[in-house]
C-alpha cells in the first residue's frame, strides 16, 4: 500500500471523494488534519483516503476520513487504512484515539474500539473542525463515538 501525504491541490479532489462516500468534508485543508491518498498506480484515480485530525494539546485524534472507492472494496484495505491512521496518529504523539461512526460500528471494535458517550469524545477533542462543526450544527447528538488507547511504540 502506498499511501501519499494529500497535498494542497488535491482538495477538492478529496472533497468529492468523501462525498461519495458519504463522509464529512468539512475541515479538510485545516492545519490539524493531516489526510493520506492512495492512488491506482497506472490511471491515477484516487482509490482510498485516510487520515485524522489533532487536538490542540496533540494528545487525542479524531479519526477521519476512512474512506474505499467501491471498486476496490472486499480487500481489507479499510482496515489497513484505519490501522495507517491509528499508528500515524501515535506517532504524531496522540495518546487516544477517538471517531464518529454511526454505521461502522463492528468494523472498529475489530480494530480496538469501544463505543463511549459522544460527550466525552466533543471534551476531549472541542479544538478539531469537526467537533466544533457537530456542535454548532446540531450533529452531535445524532453520532456515535468510539475510542481506543494508542499504545507507545516498544522504542519510544
Amino acid at each position: 500500500m502506498n499511501l501519499q501525504p494529500a497535498a494542497s491541490r488535491e482538495i477538492d479532489e478529496i472533497t468529492g471523494f468523501l462525498r461519495d462516500c458519504d463522509l464529512t468534508v468539512s475541515g479538510l485543508d485545516v492545519p490539524s488534519t493531516r489526510l493520506w491518498t492512495l492512488r491506482e498506480p497506472s490511471a491515477g484515480m484516487m482509490v482510498a483516503l485516510t487520515g485524522f485530525e489533532l487536538s490542540s494539546d496533540g494528545a487525542d485524534a479524531l479519526i477521519r476520513s476512512v474512506a474505499v472507492h467501491p471498486e476496490y472494496r472486499g480487500q481489507r484495505l479499510g482496515h489497513r487504512l484505519a490501522q495507517f491512521a491509528v499508528d500515524e496518529a501515535r506517532c504524531a504523539g496522540a495518546s487516544r484515539a477517538w471517531l464518529f461512526s454511526r454505521r461502522s460500528g463492528g468494523f472498529w471494535q475489530k480494530l480496538g474500539f469501544t463505543r463511549v458517550d459522544v460527550q466525552d469524545l466533543a471534551a476531549a477533542l472541542e479544538s478539531t473542525h469537526q467537533v466544533k462543526l457537530f456542535i454548532q450544527t446540531g450533529q452531535l447528538l445524532n453520532e456515535v463515538a468510539w475510542t481506543r488507547p494508542l499504545e507507545p511504540h516498544a522504542a519510544d
